[in-house]
């Protein structure tokens, strides 16, 4: 196992490389994605997760794929479970955060915030976003805008506290939401219908979310995915990065409370919405 080296910078001249992605629903009730990315220049593709080996064999061998990396965001089972099987029937290199709690299966290679891994003339960016888990990352590719959170973020909602606090997760967002508002955000659950009716509960008078909110139900009802979404739209409509608006905070009887205090009530109240 080692650390991982810095990936030599991208000539921001160049047009950015071109990434084929391919998201698979997978596990109970569909409600997990795995993502296949794939720099075109080399061919070299890495799947986001591994919360399927068997639903990502099938695309990969579908696309007539190889797989050569995993990138792991956390330890969670339903992001890592496929790892040892997928190692070995692809020999993929795994890499994942080095702060976890819990070991990654089959890591090979630890990464922290700041640090950069490449896919050919792609090039990622690691960044710290605990919370969640106290050492997940995300992978964002600064030159393509598209980032993938694992479970920090959600389309109108974000992952629960399990090992980190209001404060560490508040703050992941709020780097998040600093990303440019086109930034395509690839989460890894279609958790946006339940967020949806949640968010509209807090933040009722926001007529943007009233909208998506129609927009998500018609997109659901037909089986259509609601992920990716864009920092544009988080921004707009996800009452946890609305954490510092006062109409909300007005909405929760918390007038004059600081942000971080209102995601908090938001993240608790979300934790027994039904």
């Amino acid at each position: 196992m080692t650390r991982a080296s810095l990936s030599p910078p991208e000539n921001a001249d160049m047009p950015a490389p071109e990434l084929d992605i391919r998201m698979m629903a997978c596990l109970p009730e569909n409600q997990n994605y795995a993502f296949l990315v794939r720099d075109k220049e080399s061919g070299l593709v890495t799947s986001i997760d591994s919360p399927d080996p068997d639903v990502i064999s099938a695309e990969l061998e579908a696309l007539g794929w190889s797989l050569d990396f995993i990138w792991n965001t956390h330890h969670h089972w339903d992001h890592v479970d496929g790892n040892l099987a997928l190692k070995e029937r692809w020999g993929a290199r795994i890499v994942g955060p080095g702060g976890e709690r819990r070991p990654i299966p089959g890591i090979d290679v630890m990464v922290g915030d700041g640090e950069t891994v490449s896919l050919g003339a792609s090039v990622a960016t690691v960044w710290a976003t605990p919370g969640h888990t106290l050492g997940h990352i995300a992978f964002h590719f600064p030159r393509q805008r598209l980032i993938f959170v694992g479970d920090t973020i959600f389309a109108m909602g974000c992952g629960r506290l399990f090992e980190g606090t209001p404060q560490q997760m508040y703050g992941s967002l709020q780097r998040l939401a600093s990303l440019p508002p086109d930034t395509q955000i690839y989460c890894a659950h279609e958790y946006t219908l339940s967020n949806a009716r949640f968010a509209i509960t807090v933040d009722s008078a926001n007529s943007s979310l009233a909208q998506r909110v129609k927009e998500v139900e018609a997109l659901r009802a037909r089986g259509a995915p609601t992920v990716p979404t864009t920092i544009a739209d988080e921004l707009a409509t996800n009452p946890f990065l609305r954490a510092d608006a006062a109409e909300l905070a007005a909405a929760l009887n918390m007038r004059g409370a600081l942000a971080v205090e209102v995601f908090a009530e938001l993240r608790q109240r979300k934790d027994t919405f039904r």
